[in-house]
């Protein structure tokens, strides 16, 4: 895991590229990759590509960036690891091909080699890269399939700039800070900005699952390679309950089998749910020996039902693990607060779990740990799998009556201004309700669309909903899927939009701001489409079957325990703080992650403060 970044003046007219800027792009990086730093610059100078390094494979000298192939003709700079690469190194021998190092990187230059872009349908990982083909002056952008790895690039018509931060581009000096009002409409209504928009409109996301070619004529359009909701609608086939639980329980051994390769210890973030535990228990029926196990505490939990350390205690107990308990106060989030938001590479209302237990992870000396972020997603852990279809039957009749759910909203809206005791929400219910896609914003949504206009400039607002097209945006990730099960439309959602524009985006930045390399074995292609039809999941309670997955099985108090989720109570830090400076009012409907969005926003995104 690292941290990349690179220059190509594609133009004949462009200036070489700035030695200078790329510099200070690396320095922005710093903490993704503590153990080393390299640079390469093409012999015309119109080439330039940078590397921060956190050694997890091949940790000698062999496995440092830039990394070339032996006859200088590529060049990559990579952030990622890749599960399957020995496998991979083999075919290729068998080939002819030739390897200088142990290292993971040198297979994806070879394996380039061997099959041009199309090499990222192969790969098992997570993966961000730049690669500079010599001969065919082209530079190729990839990232991994599900968007573990955020890659990021900027077009001014001359030069194209890409980075692991969005923020590393701006600290080069070159890109432009003029505000995006799709990705700042997109963060209001979502709580996290919607790919590929940022919140600076010359920067975006390289797609997940998607490649981008650069030549001479500039960056073509996104090539994407993988959709989630085409991938589930591949699941197809009636299988018997106890199969699917047997189909469970090997993807699960089989995905943290491959996401225990690294040449350092791989420890857990170790919560009392289920899914980390299941990871646990999976590492050691695989034979991993008294791996570390580390749980957040808080103090304000001491001693009520969302502790999650006695619990996690026993888990860790029962599979053999060295357990930390790392215990957080409020004096410590607000020291820590200032470099929580400087690390945000873009506005999110979570993430401050990620970063307590990934800095617990670095005092405890840890490189490498396993998440268990991706699970609720793919196995119906959210109350969304219920609420959104539900929803969208019981309302999809009043979407045929003209103006109704209009009318609806503005009456609504009005009752709720006068002081009804309703949340917001609650008047776009028959406007929205009865579609897939406005089911999934009424159930995700932090403001809705008419509340836009109290918080932002109007003009803004209206920009930005005409360019993001909220509604189309979040339908767009059916599209691809067909003859999909209802939980497997949520679970395409789920996945394609939450976990990836927030929880993996927050894992990233959260955990390599702590230089910790975070995995997740739930989050790979790989093991989706090894799991059985999500109509079959549903029917075996995936979710609790999860516990039967590990030998000895998790104990009978983890399936007992309510589902609480990895909280923090930044929410009422946050919330008390604006009450007592007069701030709750200034926004209305005053929950947890409303609070936070005001507070995150009022960092200055767009101004001299990202």
């Amino acid at each position: 895991m690292c941290g990349i970044a690179g220059l190509h003046a594609y133009l004949d007219v462009a200036p070489p590229v700035d030695r200078a800027e790329l510099a200070r792009m690396n320095a922005r990086m710093a903490a993704r990759g503590p153990d080393g730093s390299g640079d390469w610059f093409s012999d015309d100078g119109r080439v330039g590509f940078t590397h921060r390094r956190l050694a997890i494979i091949d940790l000698s000298e062999r496995g440092a960036q830039p990394m070339h192939s032996a006859d200088g003709a590529l060049t990559i700079t990579f952030n990622g690891e890749i599960y399957n690469y020995k496998e991979l190194k083999a075919e290729l021998a068998a080939k002819g091909y030739r390897f200088r190092s142990d290292s993971d990187t040198e297979v994806l230059l070879q394996l380039y080699a061997d099959r041009g872009p199309s090499m990222v349908a192969a790969l098992r990982g997570m993966f961000a890269f730049g690669l500079w083909d010599r001969a065919k002056r082209q530079l190729l952008l990839a990232r991994d399939p599900l968007g573990i790895k955020p890659l990021y690039y900027a077009d001014d018509g001359w030069t194209v700039r890409f980075a692991s931060q969005a923020k590393a581009l701006l600290a080069g000096g070159a890109v432009s800070r003029d505000p995006d009002p799709a990705g700042i409409v997109g963060f209001h209504l979502l709580g996290s900005v919607p790919e590929p928009f940022t919140v600076w409109r010359d920067i975006r996301s390289v797609p997940a699952g998607a490649t981008v070619l650069v030549d001479a004529t500039g960056p073509h359009a996104p090539h994407v390679y993988y959709s989630v909701a085409q991938s589930l609608g591949r699941r197809t086939g009636i299988v018997g309950a106890d199969e699917a639980r047997r189909q469970l329980s090997a993807a699960v051994h089989d995905s943290v089998r491959h996401h225990l390769v690294a040449d350092v210890p791989v420890a857990v973030f170790l919560s009392a749910g289920l899914d980390s535990g299941a990871l646990l228990g999976t590492m050691a029926e695989l034979g991993v020996r008294d791996p570390l196990a580390v749980t957040l505490s808080f103090a304000e939990y001491m001693g009520l039902g969302n502790d999650e350390a006695p619990l996690a205690a026993e888990i860790a107990r029962r599979y053999g693990a060295r357990h930390v308990v790392r215990t957080v106060d409020r004096a410590e989030f607000e020291r820590d607060l200032p470099a929580i938001l400087d690390a945000m590479d873009l506005p999110t209302i979570d993430g401050i779990n990620t970063w307590f237990v990934a800095k617990a992870a670095r005092e405890a000396g840890i490189k490498v740990a396993l998440s268990g972020l991706g699970a609720d997603e793919c196995l119906g852990g959210y109350p969304s799998f219920r609420e959104v279809p539900r929803s969208v039957h019981w309302l999809r009749p009043f979407r045929f009556v003209p103006g109704l759910g209009a009318l609806v909203r503005r009456l609504m809206s009005s009752s709720i201004a006068s002081g009804a005791h309703l949340h917001p929400k609650a008047a776009g219910v028959v406007q929205y309700g009865g579609d897939w896609a406005g089911a999934y914003l009424l159930r995700r949504g932090v403001y809705m669309p008419w509340e836009l206009d109290g918080l932002l400039d109007p003009k803004l607002v209206e920009e930005g909903l005409r360019r993001l097209a909220p509604l189309s945006h979040i339908a767009a990730e059916l599209q691809a899927g067909r003859g999909l099960s209802d939980f497997d439309r949520v679970a395409a959602l789920e996945t394609s939009l939450y976990m990836r524009n927030q929880l993996l985006r927050d894992a990233d930045w959260a955990g390599m701001a702590q230089s910790i390399e975070i995995r997740v074995p739930y989050v790979d292609p790989f093991f989706l489409a090894a799991l059985p039809p999500g109509d079959v999941l549903a029917a075996i309670k995936a979710k609790e079957a999860v516990a039967d997955v590990p030998q000895p099985p998790l104990p009978d108090a983890s399936r007992a325990r309510p589902k609480t989720g990895f909280t923090t109570p930044v929410g009422r830090w946050m919330h008390d703080a604006s009450s007592a400076s007069g701030g709750a009012s200034d926004i209305g409907f005053s929950s947890a992650s409303r609070v936070w969005a005001r507070r995150v926003w009022q960092a200055g995104w767009t101004g001299s403060a990202a």
